[in-house]
C-alpha cells in the first residue's frame, strides 16, 4: 500500500469512529468524560485489529513524505547564491557575482583612464552606475563581461578650467592647479620679495629713501577684477599655454611705445600731448631727473592694459625724528635781537606705521596709520630781548587743516621727491605759525599757493589751494586763515601740499607735527 493509500485509509477510519461516538452518546452534549467511559464493543475492536497494517504503513508514508520535503530543500539551498544586478542610468548592464566588483570599478576607472590622456585631464562620470542585490537559485554571473560592457558604455570627457576675468573668459587652462600656478605667476612680481612673513625692522628715514620701493610687510594680495574658474568641456586642441596666458594678463597684448622728445618739449607738455600722467612719464622713464630733457632722446609711454591688476597692500615702519621745541625767557635786560642759549635741546625719536596701497606695483595711496614715541625730546631753553618782533615764528608748527589725515607722505616716489606731505580735512587752510606772507601766486606743480616766512629761519609753503584769501606782506599769526583746499596744478585730487623749509633746506614736516 502507498503512503498515499495509507493516508487515506487513516482519514477514512477516523470517520468511522466519529458516528459511533456520536451513537454511543444519543445527543451532542454528552461529556468528554462520559465518552472516556464508553467501552469499545467487540465489532470495533475486530476492525481496528483488522487494518493495524495499514494504519501502521500510513503513519510510514507521512515521515517518508517529510524526508523527502526536508531533503528537497536542502537542495534547493544548496544552489542558491547573492548576485548582483548592476545598471547604468536605470538599465541593467548584467549581473556580477560580488558587489565589491563594482565597488573598486567606480573608484579605480576614473584613475586608469586619467593615466591615458597625460596631456588633458579628463573626466568619467560613474555616478550612474548602480546595483540591486537578489538571492536566487543557479542564476549565471558575468564580472568580466559586466566589466566591459561598463567600459564601452562610459565615454571619458575632456575638461578643462575657464579662467575667467569680470565674467569674460581669458583663457581655458588644464586644471584649477594651472590656473592657480598663472595667477601666482601674475602676482609674484608685485608682491614684496621675502618680505611676506617677516617683521619689518624699523628704518632710518632720509631723504634719499623711496617709499615706493622701502622694505614692508605684505599685509595683503588681492586682484582688482573679479576672478572666477570654472570647469568646462573642451577639445584638448583649446587649452592654452601656461606662459601665453600670464603674458595675455600681464599686458593686455599691447606693443611698446616709445615716444622721441622735439623742441620744447617738457615733462608736462608731453603728458598733456599724450593724456597721460607726469608721474607716469617719470615712472616708465627712472632715468629721468625733474624736468630735463634732450632732443632726439625717446622715452617709454607704453600704456599697459593688464586685463588683470594685482593690488597690494604693505605696511612701511620706520624711526622719525621729532623735532624739539625751544622755550623763549625773557630777558629785560637784553635788547631786542639778542638770543643766548640756556640749556640746549634735543630731538625725540618716534616709530611710525604708513600703510601703502599699489596697483600693478605703482603706488596709488599711503596712510600714516599709526606712530609710537621711542624718545621724546628735550625743549631748549633761550633767552631773548623781551620785545617782541611781530610776525615772528614759535618753532612750533600747528597743523594747518582741522581733523587733518596724511595721504602722502615725505620721501621719494620713483625716482623724484615728495617735498612735503598731502593733508586732506576740513577745506579752510590756516597758518602753522606766526609769520609774514612773502609770496602768493600760480605754479604748475604747485597751483595757488602761499609760502609764509617764519621770521626765525623756518618757511611753510602751502599748494594747490582752490583759492588764496592773503596777500604778500600780510602778517599771521599760528591759525589764521590763509586760503581753501583745492586741487590745482599737478594735482591728483583735493588736498593741501605743506612743505617746511629750514634755512633753506626741506625738512620732513612729520618731525614737527605729531598725530
Amino acid at each position: 500500500m502507498t503512503g498515499f493509500r495509507g493516508m487515506r485509509f487513516v482519514k477514512d477510519l477516523i470517520k468511522r469512529f466519529t458516528p459511533q461516538r456520536e451513537s454511543l452518546t444519543g445527543n451532542e452534549s454528552v461529556s468528554d468524560k462520559q465518552l472516556e467511559e464508553v467501552t469499545p464493543t467487540p465489532t470495533t475492536l475486530t476492525v481496528m485489529k483488522r487494518h493495524k497494517w495499514s494504519l501502521a504503513l500510513g503513519v510510514s508514508a507521512i515521515a517518508l513524505t517529510g524526508v523527502i520535503t526536508f531533503t528537497g530543500h536542502q537542495y534547493v539551498e544548496a544552489g542558491m547564491n547573492d548576485v548582483y544586478h548592476v545598471m547604468l542610468d536605470g538599465k541593467e548592464v548584467g549581473i556580477v557575482s560580488d558587489n565589491k566588483i563594482i565597488d573598486d570599478y567606480k573608484q579605480q576607472r576614473p584613475i586608469a583612464v586619467q593615466k591615458d590622456f597625460p596631456e588633458v585631464h579628463v573626466v568619467l562620470e560613474t555616478n550612474g552606475v548602480t546595483y540591486t542585490s537578489e538571492r536566487a537559485y543557479n542564476v549565471k554571473t558575468d564580472d568580466e563581461g559586466v566589466l566591459a560592457s561598463l567600459n564601452q558604455l562610459l565615454i571619458p570627457q575632456p575638461v578643462g578650467v575657464a579662467l575667467k576675468v569680470d565674467g569674460k573668459t581669458m583663457a581655458i587652462v588644464k586644471d584649477k592647479q594651472t590656473a592657480d600656478l598663472i595667477l601666482d605667476q601674475v602676482s609674484a612680481p608685485f608682491a614684496p620679495k621675502a618680505k611676506e612673513n617677516a617683521k619689518v625692522a624699523a628704518l632710518s628715514a632720509s631723504m634719499g629713501e623711496d617709499i615706493a620701493t622701502a622694505p614692508s610687510e605684505l599685509q595683503k594680495v588681492e586682484f582688482v577684477q573679479q576672478v572666477d574658474q570654472v570647469e568646462v568641456s573642451i577639445d584638448p586642441k583649446d587649452l592654452a599655454k601656461p606662459e601665453d596666458v600670464v603674458k595675455k594678463l600681464q599686458t593686455g597684448d599691447v606693443q611698446p611705445a616709445k615716444y622721441t622728445v622735439v623742441e620744447g618739449d617738457c615733462v608736462s607738455c608731453i603728458a598733456k600731448k599724450l593724456g597721460i600722467t607726469k608721474q607716469f612719464i617719470y615712472d616708465k622713464n627712472p632715468g629721468l631727473q625733474d624736468d630735463k630733457l634732450k632732443i632726439g632722446n625717446q622715452l617709454d609711454v607704453t600704456v599697459l592694459k593688464p586685463p588683470l591688476s594685482v593690488k597690494t597692500t604693505e605696511s612701511i615702519v620706520k624711526n622719525q625724528e621729532i623735532q624739539y621745541d625751544t622755550e623763549y625767557v625773557k630777558d629785560d635786560s637784553q635788547r631786542v635781537g639778542v638770543v643766548e642759549p640756556i640749556s640746549p635741546g634735543k630731538n625725540g625719536l618716534k616709530k611710525v606705521t604708513i600703510q601703502v596701497t599699489k596697483v600693478d606695483g605703482l603706488l596709488t595711496e599711503e596712510k600714516l596709520v599709526d606712530e609710537e614715541i621711542i624718545d621724546k625730546p628735550v625743549t631748549a631753553k633761550v633767552k631773548k630781548g623781551t620785545k617782541v618782533v611781530q610776525g615772528e615764528g614759535t618753532g612750533k608748527f600747528a597743523w594747518p587743516v582741522v581733523s587733518p589725515s596724511i595721504s602722502s607722505t615725505f620721501g621719494v616716489r620713483w625716482g623724484k621727491l615728495h617735498k612735503g606731505i598731502d593733508i586732506t580735512g576740513n577745506k579752510n587752510i590756516m597758518a602753522a605759525d606766526n609769520g609774514k606772507v612773502i609770496e602768493t601766486g600760480y605754479k604748475s606743480d604747485y597751483g595757488n599757493y602761499v609760502i609764509i616766512n617764519h621770521l626765525n629761519g623756518y618757511e611753510t609753503l602751502y599748494g594747490h589751494m582752490s583759492k588764496v584769501t592773503t596777500t604778500e606782506g600780510t602778517i599771521v599769526e599760528k591759525g589764521d586763515k590763509i586760503g581753501i583746499m583745492g586741487s590745482t596744478g599737478d594735482s591728483t585730487g583735493v588736498h593741501l601740499h605743506l612743505e617746511i623749509h629750514k634755512n633753506g633746506s626741506l625738512e620732513n614736516p612729520l618731525k614737527y607735527l605729531n598725530r
